[in-house]
């Protein structure tokens, strides 16, 4: 009985010691249910607060699914609680109390949305919250002044781009694993409090507020940031700080990268110790009141890629050190003080894209090692100095400069005919100097600029004619010369709004609106004869003329006036200045509605660029950093569009390498926006979106990615092989102009390189896009210019045809190129595209007539068969067969002139759409 009597004790010990743990366990499931509610009715009361939801993301916040599944939001594995809501979805309203239940949270990123209102005190006290981001909204209020003690585990805190007041909490020092402090674009006040205990910092943006009191003592902060061992940016610009930059300076990490205090109150001279940051890339110190000289050990700074000091009352002679900064992209030193001469060191700087120096007291002459820096393509100001002498001769390097401004000096002799080698000009202002002379004739081959001012010199001599011709010529300012003659009234001359011709006093005719007297007989006669002498050398030359020369002279003859420039302050300020938040507010988020086309690389978003109360149309390459070879091909395209420009490439407004709102890394180039699309989309348009080239609509775009690749194989310093060319990186503007883009496998090749085949192997992986690759490539063979022959060769077949390389049709050992080669010249209608076949005909379309018209159109069937071949050779499978570029683009220039010519008169079945 006893051994019973024991069992039985212990069989109900155990029930109770089940039933109290099953009740535990009830317990505990139900204090996490109750939890996990507690977070799903704080997530619904935001989804209520939110008053718009542009894209919809809010719609899977529903009671159909878990919240932990919820778009937006991250819970953790065990207790399925929210620790972390990142959204950027435009979203407008405010921010609900509620949030302040989500007691898991660690990680709160309301990023590029539209929220207004104050933030809740209460969500200030998720002590567990790591990172705190509400970048780029409409959110009010103050921070409040317990900050660092109710978040002290924040390692990012970013509120910049809203309407916050007040100061920066003192208390802020507390949050010791701060790394990422970001505040720009508010209007915080009063000092900056010591930031001494925060030794992880990496990023500092104070930027755009009303910081500081315009006192010595407002920079006393920086002194607190010497501790801060990976510092990597300090952004303090366009603030109220007064006082000097302190010596301290020079003892902050030597990570730094970014040192920004232009726009302040600053002055005294540039601490000595800044010698001591030897990895810094960007030194913005513009727009203050700095003196004294510049510090020859500024050239210890080797890495530095951009450096302002415009805007200050800098003196003496700009250092000779300044060479040593080979890597220097932009160099603006303008509106000081400065004097003595140019120093002709900067000549090693190859890698300038950017100089300006105007607005000095610099003396003497301009060097020929400035001119003779080919990288220049932005602008070069030299502007309102004391500069002397004659220009140098060698302005011809300068092909891909967009802007040259030497206006206001004594500069004196003739302008250099080489100028006119200066193909890319769209602005040449030589105003108010000593020039004298005619102007060269070689400056008719300036097709592409927009302003001229010679104005207030000593020239004399003719108004050429040539200058009619000029398409995109809207400010002609030639006025107080010495000019004769009679004027012309066609082009530019046409509009007396656009020339100024005062100062002249023995010019004559042109239009009534000049009030000029009547050229007599005698000189019309001799403008006449004159006019002879020059038209048949010229007409000459012209026809001697092949290449590049050619291409452009005609491509840009063909083409309408267009916009002015943007001016060349306005495009620095691009170059340096655009942010992720730029781009982001651009495409309103980077949204769907704006996605252009998306690849492994990345994708192109449709954005509108605000700056200075300008709105520029763009183009946004965000690179997928993700992808393997992203960031080596962004590096790869920055590196070959900063050494190009030809109106046939895509032109890059900027580029940005910065972080995203969550803090990952951003890149991004930025292009003019191209509103026609690509051809791969006119070639191979939608069933929604139907759309046709014409014929002569079709050459023109050949011809002008012939010329684009003709450029790029024979007159850049060193040949660029784009490795990547096909219908969809082929760009047609307002005009349906082409513009060859995408230059993201782009390769610099030795100057021993030439079209010829190699039969060395390679390591590189260029393996560009099935169908248009040269198939050498596939075996291993160097890049050469002769692979971009053999893709613009299935391009123009590609063209014309309206068949891809890769269409099912193509199998076995038929390819397009045998399918055309099989076909010429006498079964051209059977391959040719039959868009170009179609005849409108009061409004009726007639197979059989335009087949009949075709075929006896013999100018068009010539023209379709001479390119067509020209598309065959290029396509050749071996390279040595294949054309260059030069003589393909001087061949389809000369068959596209022939077609004009010829069709004049004619049915326009195939010229007009």
């Amino acid at each position: 009985m006893d051994f019973v009597h024991m069992m039985s004790s212990i069989i109900v010990s155990i029930c109770f010691f089940i039933f109290y743990c099953f009740s535990f366990s009830l317990q505990s499931t139900d204090y996490m249910l109750k939890s996990n509610e507690t977070d799903q009715l704080a997530l619904l009361q935001f989804k209520a607060k939110v008053t718009h939801d542009p894209l919809e993301v809010l719609s899977s916040w529903n009671y159909s699914r878990h919240f932990c599944q919820w778009k937006g939001v991250t819970c953790s594995p065990r207790h399925q609680r929210v620790t972390a809501l990142p959204t950027v979805n435009q979203f407008v309203g405010q921010i609900p109390e509620t949030l302040s239940e989500l007691k898991m949270m660690r990680y709160i990123s309301f990023g590029g949305n539209k929220l207004s209102g104050e933030i809740p005190f209460s969500i200030y006290n998720l002590s567990s919250l790591n990172c705190f981001s509400f970048l780029y909204n409409q959110l009010q209020g103050s921070l409040p002044s317990d900050l660092g003690f109710t978040l002290p585990n924040l390692e990012v805190l970013n509120v910049a781009d809203n309407q916050f007041v007040g100061p920066i909490p003192a208390s802020i020092s507390n949050t010791s694993n701060l790394m990422k402090l970001a505040i720009g674009g508010n209007g915080f006040s009063g000092k900056v409090p010591s930031l001494e205990n925060l030794h992880k910092l990496q990023r500092v943006r104070l930027s755009l507020n009303h910081l500081g009191n315009g006192e010595k003592d407002d920079l006393e902060f920086v002194n607190s940031l010497v501790n801060a061992s990976g510092l990597e940016l300090l952004e303090i610009s366009s603030n109220n700080f007064g006082g000097m930059l302190p010596e301290a300076v020079g003892n902050l990490s030597t990570q730094l990268k970014i040192l920004e205090v232009d726009n302040n109150q600053l002055f005294g001279n540039i601490p000595s110790g800044l010698r001591n940051l030897v990895n810094l890339e960007l030194l913005y110190l513009e727009d203050n009141q700095f003196t004294g000289r510049i510090p020859g050990s500024i050239g210890d700074l080797q890495k530095l890629q951009t450096f302002r000091l415009e805007g200050n009352k800098f003196w003496g002679e700009i250092p000779s050190s300044i060479g040593n900064l080979t890597l220097l992209i932009t160099l603006n030193f303008a509106e000081n003080m400065l004097e003595g001469s140019i120093p002709s060191s900067l000549g090693k700087c190859q890698n300038l894209i950017l100089l300006d120096l105007s607005n000095n007291n610099l003396t003497g002459t301009i060097p020929t090692e400035v001119i003779g820096l080919s990288s220049l393509s932005i602008y070069l100001d030299l502007s309102q100095n004391q500069l002397t002498g004659p220009l140098p001769s060698n302005f011809g390097i300068l092909k891909n400069l967009g802007a040259i401004d030497i206006s206001e000096n004594k500069l004196s002799g003739q302008i250099p005919s080489s100028i006119g080698s200066c193909i890319r000009l769209e602005q040449l202002v030589m105003k108010g100097n000593f020039l004298q002379e005619n102007i060269p004739s070689s400056l008719s081959s300036l097709r592409g600029i927009e302003n001229l001012d010679l104005s207030r010199n000593n020239l004399s001599g003719r108004i050429p004619k040539y200058l009619e011709n000029f398409p995109f010529l809207q400010n002609l300012n030639l006025s107080f010369n010495h000019f004769e003659g009679e004027v012309p009234i066609k082009g530019v001359f046409s509009n007396s709004s656009a020339i100024s011709l005062d100062g002249n006093d023995n010019l004559c005719g042109g239009i009534s609106e000049l009030h000029l007297s009547t050229c007599s007989i005698k000189e019309s006669k001799q403008s006449r004869s004159r006019s002879l002498k020059l038209i048949i050398p010229i007409v000459t030359g012209i026809l001697l003329v092949t290449g590049m020369s050619c291409l452009i002279i005609t491509s840009w003859g063909s083409k309408s006036k267009r916009e002015l420039a943007t001016p060349p302050s306005a495009s620095l300020a691009s170059v340096l200045r655009v942010s992720y938040e730029n781009l982001f507010k651009a495409t309103d988020g980077f949204s769907l509605e704006n996605l252009i086309a998306a690849g492994s690389f990345g994708s192109v978003y449709k954005g509108v660029l605000n700056h200075d109360d300008h709105e520029t149309l763009v183009a946004v390459k965000v690179l997928n950093l993700q992808h393997r070879g992203a960031s080596k091909s962004f590096m790869a395209e920055c590196q070959a569009l900063r050494s190009i420009r030809h109106r046939n490439l895509v032109k890059i407004i900027t580029s940005c390498a910065s972080v995203d709102f969550q803090g990952n890394d951003f890149e991004a180039l930025v292009y003019e926006f191209m509103v026609n699309g690509s051809l791969e989309e006119w070639l191979h348009p939608n069933r929604e979106a139907p759309r046709n080239l014409n014929l002569l609509q079709r050459l023109n775009i050949a011809v002008d990615v012939a010329s684009a690749l003709d450029y790029l194989h024979h007159y850049c310093e060193t040949p660029i092989v784009h490795c990547d060319l096909k219908p969809s990186n082929v760009l047609l503007d307002s005009e349906l102009i082409a513009h060859v883009g995408d230059f993201g496998l782009a390769k610099f090749l030795p100057e021993a390189t030439n079209n010829l085949s190699s039969n060395q192997s390679s390591s590189v992986g260029v393996k560009g896009t099935v169908g248009y690759a040269a198939p050498e490539y596939g075996m291993g063979s160097e890049v050469s210019t002769s692979g971009d022959v053999y893709s613009f060769g299935i391009l123009l077949l590609e063209t014309f045809t309206g068949k891809r390389p890769t269409n099912e049709m193509f199998t076995g050992n038929l390819t397009l190129h045998n399918f055309v080669k099989g076909a010429l010249p006498e079964r051209l209608a059977e391959i040719v595209d039959p868009a170009l076949l179609v005849e409108r005909e009061e409004g009726e379309t007639s197979e059989a007539n335009a087949h009949k018209q075709f075929t006896r159109s013999f100018s068009v069937k010539e023209c379709l068969v001479s390119v067509l071949e020209i598309g065959v050779t290029c396509s050749s499978e071996l390279p040595r067969e294949r054309m260059s570029m030069e003589e393909v683009a001087a061949q389809l220039l000369s068959f596209r002139n022939k077609l004009v010519k010829n069709v004049r008169g004619q049915p326009a079945t195939y010229v007009t759409a």
